[in-house]
This record gives structure tokens, sequence and C-alpha cells, in this order.
């Protein structure tokens, strides 16, 4: 047999098998890793919960409840059972869909999560994308230009963000933008007239306003985005400007660098075309961390433009003593923790053939 037609036999039996069974173990570790991650989020966050002083019994029955309207309400949250028993019966329900009735709006806690996280998501998203647009580039200029003007308003720009309080910034971008100049919308996410004209399909807004073609929904929406999008997307871009900062200092000092300039390549290219790539695996890392941090930690900003995402519904909660409400928008925090990790470590392997499994 001539050695081209050896070439596109198929691979051995055995080889498929291993192969086979390289991937059968990688998902089963992979199932088992999200599997214990859940068990341990959920765990924490509910006997967090319960070591609380606040009393799930009184937000149901109310303050002024007799006794036996107390007892019944105690048993019906099956709080006369042991603590292990209750966490394990939460945990059933929660892989089954349910999560409990929030007290506050009376619907189940489930249906209110997916209600209200689009809203948090397209957020977010946005701020991110102007963290990630802004920031990278900003830290690539800022160890290129090392010591000088533009690396010390740079790194001065980002302890601005680290310092300033995120609702004090929303205050005053509300004052200045909204209330003085009138650049951008005021609070919460459409005006009343397109929030009866609205249907939703995705829950996030600008998409489905560009679903419906309805241009003047989308501008209005946007309109009401951009300001606190940008007052998250400055923090955003304040952390992902100073590690990308880090990151590419510690690239331009490698030798490969100084062999791409003898090479012919300008200073530009040096950067960009080779050291810039080397730091990608580390900046996912960065950016997954803030755009999950910018999921879970939009609490203040929500609050601040009556955004109707998950962080103004959490915190509602809170002070409802809606404890329902609150452990499921906890567990579903560590879900998209869980969830973005995976997404990195796909991303990883991406960008860096050497994390590929032969």
């Amino acid at each position: 047999m001539s050695t081209e037609a050896a070439s596109l036999d198929p691979a051995p039996p055995r080889d498929l098998g291993r192969r086979a069974t390289g991937i059968v173990r990688r998902l089963a570790g992979l199932v088992f890793s999200l599997a214990v991650t859940f068990l341990g989020l959920t765990a924490v966050t509910f006997f967090i919960s319960r070591l609380t002083k606040i009393d799930p019994v009184l937000a149901v029955a109310g303050d002024k409840a007799n006794k036996q309207a107390y007892d019944a309400a105690y048993h019906a949250l099956g709080l006369d059972q042991p603590v292990p028993v209750q966490y394990l019966i939460y945990v059933k329900r929660v892989l089954t869909g349910d999560m409990g009735m929030s007290v506050l709006t009376s619907n189940p806690v489930f249906t209110d999560l997916i209600r209200v996280f689009p809203a948090t998501f397209e957020l977010s998203t946005v701020a991110v994308i102007i963290g990630v647009l802004v920031g990278v580039p900003a830290g690539v200029v800022a160890a290129a230009r090392k010591g000088r003007w533009q690396d010390q308003v740079i790194r001065v720009v980002g302890l601005f963000g680290y310092s300033v309080p995120v609702f004090w910034l929303g205050l005053v971008g509300l004052f200045l933008f909204y209330g003085k100049l009138g650049w951008v919308s005021g609070p919460g996410r459409l005006d009343v007239v397109y929030q009866a004209t609205m249907t939703p399909i995705t829950g996030v807004v600008l998409v489905d306003a560009l679903l419906q073609g309805n241009w003047d929904m989308f501008t209005n929406a946007f309109a009401h985005l951009i300001l606190p999008a940008s007052i998250l997307g400055y923090f955003s871009l304040a952390y992902i400007a100073r590690m990308t900062r880090s990151f590419m200092i510690d690239q331009l000092g490698q030798e490969y660098v100084v062999a791409a300039r003898i090479k012919g390549n300008s200073f530009w290219q040096a950067v960009w075309r080779h050291a810039f790539p080397n730091i990608l695996v580390p900046l996912i890392t960065v950016i997954g961390l803030s755009y999950a941090s910018l999921l879970e930690g939009a609490v203040l900003t929500e609050t601040v433009f009556a955004w109707p995402g998950l962080g103004l519904y959490i915190t509602n909660a809170l002070f409802n003593s809606d404890m329902n409400a609150v452990l499921g928008g906890a567990v579903l925090v560590g879900a998209v923790f869980i969830g973005i990790n995976q997404i990195c470590d796909f991303l990883y392997k991406v960008f860096d053939p050497r994390l590929r499994t032969p």
C-alpha cells in the first residue's frame, strides 16, 4: 500500500475508542463539577438565609397574625422540619423550577426572575461592551506609553472610576445629562406610551424593538439605556484597562517583541500583532469576571435609575423580607457565574491551542 493511500485510511478503532473515552470522561467531569458547584451554591445561600433574623413566616402571615395562623404558615413553609431536610426539599424544588412564591409580587419566583433578568442582561451587556471597547485599547496604550502623559491620564481616569461611588455618579449623571442638558431620557427602560404598545419577545427591549421594526421605540429605549450603561461601563473599563496595562507591560518586556522589531515590524505592529495575542487568555478571564460582576452587582445603578432588573428585584425583596425571592435571585446569580466560567474555559481553548486536548 502506498504512503498516499495509507494517509487516507481512517484512524484505527483503538484510537477512536480512546478519543471517545476521553470525550466521555471530560463530559462526566464537567457534569460532576457543575453539580458540585450547584450544590455548594444552593447550600451557602440556603443556610445563610436560615441564619438571618428575618422571619419568613411573618412575611407570609403578617405581623398581626395570631398563634394559630402563625403555626399554620410555619408548617406550610416546612420550617418544622430539620434544616438539612429543608435544604434537600429546596434543592429538589429548584431542580424542577420551583423556587417558591414571592410574597412581594404573589407570583412564582421563577416567573419573576424570567421577567426581570433580561433587563439586567441588557444593561450589563451594553456596559461590558463599552468597557471592552474603551478599556482594552486604553490599557494597551497605557502600557505602550508607560510613564508618559498618556499612561498618567489613563491611570487617573481608572483610579477615578474605582474611587467614586456608583450611586453618586448616577445621581450626578441624571442631574446633568437628563435634568439640565436633556441629552438622555430619565429613569426606567421606556416611556409610558411605549410600555403600553410593546410586545415582549425576548425581554431585551432593544432587540424586541428591532424585531418589531419599531425604530421610535428603539431610539427611546436607547435613550433610557445609554446613561446607566455608560456609568456601569465606566467602572468596567477602569478594571479592564488596569489589568490590560499590567498584562501588556509584562509582554512588552519579552525578547520576542525585540525580535519582532529587529525583523522590521513597527512598534505598534509589535504591540498588536505579537504582544497583544499573548494576553488574550488572561484578558478573557478579566472580561468574564467583569461581566459576571455587572450582572449581579448592578443593584445601586438599577435603584438610582429605577431599572426593573434583577438587582432592583432582590433589593425590594430584602426590604420586604421576601426570602424566596432573595434565594432565587442568589441562585440565579450563582448560575450566571458558573455559565460565564464555562464560556471562558471554552474561549481559552479557542485562543490558545496549547490548552486543547489532543
